[in-house]
């Protein structure tokens, strides 16, 4: 900020000057998320919450929340960095932990016969986990074990919205089963209840300490009961208190058979060094693009859930140069956060029982839909269309 720059006494800055950096910063989002310029329609709120003065080093910081037909929401930061040293030489200076001085949000217009077009994100997919392997009815009296209970219950998820079921099964017990029968079961009684043609996505993963054979359960399953999509576990984690073990040998093997059955992968991304293995899994020729990825993140254990890393995680997916879609899994209190988040980023939301057992703090969800629900409704807030069925299998098959 210079000399001229400031308007009042004791070097104090004009607080216009920092809606002018917004101003500047919403003008390069327009153009880079849809080709023009765009006109800055209103703020919706501004907050000034930390005095600026002639010398400071301002840095501004602007991301979309929301898209309309033809509007774009934004939300804006303002920093202090770097500040000048009061009493000594006139060009010292000191840089200290950055310092927020003004918070904004507003929107800006781009008209739509300019609009560049497919630069607006793509039509969200909501995945649904409704079992798992892990979650029990004592823990949540709504979890769905029977074929006929996961019928159902992918049945009221399609309809609140979401477009893929991630399947697990259950024995006769409720236990955690990858062969092939109860899969099969499930499938048939899904299909048969879903009569639309939702996307089923087996997870090749089970449950910790099971084999690669034992865990290939579901790709025994062929014809009107074999999976559109299979899940690929490329890394070995920690898993609370287990071992989620992933040999790289394992892996290899998981791929091929996925690959020979015909099934869609979609890679499972617990931890950053995950994506080195896809990398290499795909120049290796084992999986092939386009890539379908899912961040799991809140893993107790594995990478935890927070922008910054989902941030990290989507830049080093586009580094790998290779036409990729990507969603997010939070697990427990994080699910709907992330959920949130990956629809403001341009991805793909997953929730279900499998990862969390509550729609609000304290309060069990009755079933998946509901969850699905509430992403369906974090996708109206951001202006991103939810996927529909033939969208979904456009994008993911």
């Amino acid at each position: 900020m210079g000399h001229h720059d400031a308007h009042y006494a004791g070097q104090l800055v004009d607080g216009a000057r920092m809606l002018a950096l917004f101003g500047d910063v919403a003008t390069e989002l327009c153009i880079l998320a849809d080709g023009d310029e765009g006109l800055f329609r209103a703020y919706d709120s501004v907050e000034f919450l930390a005095p600026v003065r002639a010398g400071d080093f301002i840095e501004a910081e602007g991301r979309i929340v929301g898209w309309g037909k033809t509007s774009i929401k934004m939300e804006f930061e303002a920093r202090k960095v770097i500040s000048p040293v009061a009493g000594a030489f006139e060009s010292s200076a000191q840089v200290h932990a950055p310092i927020v001085v003004c918070r904004a949000t507003g929107t800006c217009v781009v008209p739509a016969n300019v609009r560049r077009p497919g630069a607006r994100p793509s039509p969200c997919i909501v995945t649904a986990a409704i079992v798992g392997a892990e979650t029990t009815r004592a823990q949540n009296p709504h979890l769905p074990l029977s074929a006929d209970e996961l019928a159902a219950e992918a049945l009221r998820c399609m309809q609140a919205g979401a477009t893929v079921i991630h399947l697990h099964a259950r024995d006769e017990h409720g236990q955690a089963s990858q062969t092939t029968a109860h899969f099969g079961a499930a499938i048939a009684a899904i299909r048969a209840a879903t009569s639309d043609g939702v996307i089923i996505q087996t997870s090749t993963g089970g449950a910790v300490g099971m084999s690669v054979a034992e865990r290939a359960g579901p790709l025994g399953c062929v014809g009107a009961e074999a999976p559109d999509m299979a899940s690929l576990n490329v890394g070995t984690i920690n898993f609370g208190d287990d071992v989620f073990m992933n040999k790289a040998a394992d892996t290899v093997e998981m791929a091929a058979r996925i690959r020979a059955h015909g099934a869609v992968p979609e890679i499972e991304l617990y931890d950053a060094g995950h994506i080195d293995i896809a990398a290499q899994l795909l120049k290796d020729g084992h999986i092939s693009a386009p890539l379908h990825v899912q961040f799991v993140l809140g893993v107790r254990g594995a990478l935890s859930a927070s922008r910054r890393n989902l941030e990290f995680l989507i830049e080093r997916m586009q580094g790998l140069g290779v036409p990729f879609s990507w969603g997010a899994a939070g697990i427990g209190r994080h699910q709907l956060p992330m959920a949130d988040l990956a629809v403001e980023l341009g991805g793909n939301a997953r929730v279900g029982l499998e990862d969390n057992i509550y729609l609000d703090k304290g309060v069990l969800a009755e079933g998946s839909a509901p969850l699905v629900a509430r992403a369906v409704e974090m996708c109206q807030k951001r202006g991103r269309k939810v996927a529909t069925l033939a969208e979904a299998r456009q994008l993911l098959l």
